[in-house]
């Protein structure tokens, strides 16, 4: 049987994540808060933001970016533009 949360991002109850996906205490608040359908769609983005901006993960300035990012996203609601990326159909 699956855990469900409110989901901060979705503002629903939601299916939870299986496992901690993130180390530490920010971790911790995406396992209890978030949903795997919010998990999901932070993973496409950051995929986005890995690729148009040529982050190298090896580089804390660039996981610090990614982190405060990710936290933009799914706990305060906001949208993450991308440069020069424009949604199909537009």
């Amino acid at each position: 049987m699956s855990r469900t949360v409110y989901c901060q991002y979705l503002k629903k109850e939601a299916e939870g994540l299986d496992f901690q996906m993130y180390p530490g205490e920010l971790g911790q608040k995406i396992f209890e808060n978030i949903s795997k359908e919010a998990w999901a769609e932070w993973q496409k983005k950051q995929t986005m933001l890995i690729n148009e901006k040529r982050l190298n993960l090896m580089d804390p300035d660039s996981r610090n970016f990614l982190e405060e990012q990710m936290k933009a996203f799914l706990f305060e609601g906001q949208d993450i533009e991308i440069e020069g990326y424009t949604p199909p159909g537009q």
